[in-house]
Order: structure tokens, then C-alpha cells, then sequence
């Protein structure tokens, strides 16, 4: 049974299971994408219920660019619907939308909406709910560390300096940009039990829970069971 004392603060969600959703019912691919940005909507207006202050969603990889352009152009155009339809929900819900990821490269009409969000539920402060968008995490690595070396070459810092916190408040969840502490627990679903380059760093101590459950049958329910296998366990972080 849930222990909503024992709550995560953090939770960060692999979506995974929407094209062999899709392939199940012998609808094309972005069929399950728009099921899965429907599961998406339901998670968040539960994490918001259960009182979860962070909630992570890899929405698009930098490797995502490698799929179809009809893929890629369909899953863009329901982010657009999403941001847009639910914008004044997340408003009124006292969501703040942070993104993890450089967007810039994204099609224009969704980097419009999305920073039309940004922007207006920045003051907001109660559930976070970060969009992990052309997101790598060795990518999110590298161009901390970029920055970083840039820093020492330009004098502004020294290499003695550079601690796991610097390095941390570099990365799309530092205080740069999302400002947002490590996920406690990690879900994946589609039965895939791999990170596959999402929030590498982040995830050193994080307890993984992987379901068989495809993302768009994941219900609040099953949300909830993942959490349950996180309060059964002990953290150690490493010690005994």
C-alpha cells in the first residue's frame, strides 16, 4: 500500500512502448504516440495528486532524430496539441514546465508553444514538470564540462574548482536551467531494461523500477505499484 509520507520527490519516467502499442492494434506508429501523450497527461495530474514535487519525462532523445520524417514530424505536431490544450490547466494546477534539452533545433510552431508555457508558468510553484526534449545525457555531459573547460581556459576558474556540485549545476537539471535535485526513482515501461542515455549522471543512486507494461496501458495505478517497489526498498547509497 502507498505510504504517502514516504513519497519520492523526484521521478523521472522512460515512455517507452509506444510504437509496439501502436504495432499491436496494426495502427501506424504515431497512433501510439498520441495514446502515450494521453498516459502522459494522467501521470502528470497524479504525480500532482500524490504531492511528487518533480516529475522527469523523456519525451525525445537526440538520438529520436534517426526515426522517420513522418515520425518525427508526428510526435513534434502532438506536442504542439499538448502544450496548447492544456496550457491553462497546468496554470491553474500551479504546474511550472521546465525543459531539459536544447530545443532550439526544434521545429519552429512547437518551440513557439513551448516557450509560451515556459513563460507563463514560470512563477508557478507546485508540481515541476520537466520535458527532457532532444535530450542526451552524455550530451548533457559533454556540454557541461565544455562550459567548464572554457571557464579555466578563460581564467574564471580553476581545475581544482571542479567538483560533482559544479559539474552538477551545469547539467539541464542545475540551477542553470531546471534547478531540480536527482530522481529517487527511475520507471520504465515496455519491459526494456536499459537507461538508453537518459539522465546519466542524475541516476548514479536512483532506485529503477522497469515494468512489462507498454506506456500507453500505463495506468495511475500501475504508477502507483512502481512507487510501492521504490518504499519497499532500503537506499544505501552505496554504503551497507
Amino acid at each position: 500500500m502507498l505510504d504517502k509520507d514516504r513519497m519520492p520527490v523526484h521521478v523521472a519516467i522512460i515512455m517507452d512502448g509506444n510504437g509496439r502499442w501502436a504495432k499491436k492494434r496494426n495502427l501506424p506508429r504515431v497512433a501510439g504516440h498520441n495514446a502515450g501523450m494521453k498516459t502522459m497527461k494522467k501521470i502528470v495530474d497524479h504525480s500532482d495528486k500524490l504531492g511528487i514535487q518533480y516529475l522527469t519525462v523523456y519525451a525525445f532523445s537526440t538520438e529520436n532524430w534517426k526515426r522517420s520524417i513522418a515520425e518525427v514530424t508526428g510526435i513534434f505536431k502532438l506536442l504542439v496539441t499538448y502544450v496548447n490544450s492544456e496550457l491553462q490547466e497546468l496554470i491553474d494546477n500551479n504546474v511550472k514546465v521546465k525543459v531539459l534539452g536544447d530545443y532550439s533545433s526544434i521545429p519552429g510552431d512547437a518551440k513557439k508553444s513551448l516557450e509560451k508555457t515556459l513563460e507563463q508558468t514560470k512563477d508557478n510553484t507546485g508540481l515541476q514538470f520537466n520535458i527532457a526534449l532532444n535530450y542526451g545525457g552524455r550530451d548533457e555531459i559533454r556540454r557541461a564540462m565544455r562550459t567548464i573547460g572554457e571557464e579555466i581556459a578563460q581564467g574564471k576558474r580553476r581545475p581544482e574548482e571542479i567538483t560533482e556540485e559544479l559539474i552538477g549545476a551545469y547539467l539541464f537539471t542545475g540551477n542553470q536551467q531546471a534547478n531540480s535535485p536527482d530522481p529517487e526513482l527511475v520507471i520504465r515501461t515496455s519491459g526494456e531494461i536499459r537507461l538508453s542515455n537518459f539522465l546519466l549522471w542524475q541516476s548514479a543512486y536512483s532506485e529503477l523500477v522497469f515494468t512489462d507494461v507498454l506506456w500507453p496501458d500505463f495506468t495511475p495505478e500501475e504508477y502507483e505499484k512502481a512507487i510501492c517497489q521504490y518504499q519497499s526498498r532500503q537506499r544505501r547509497f552505496g554504503g551497507r
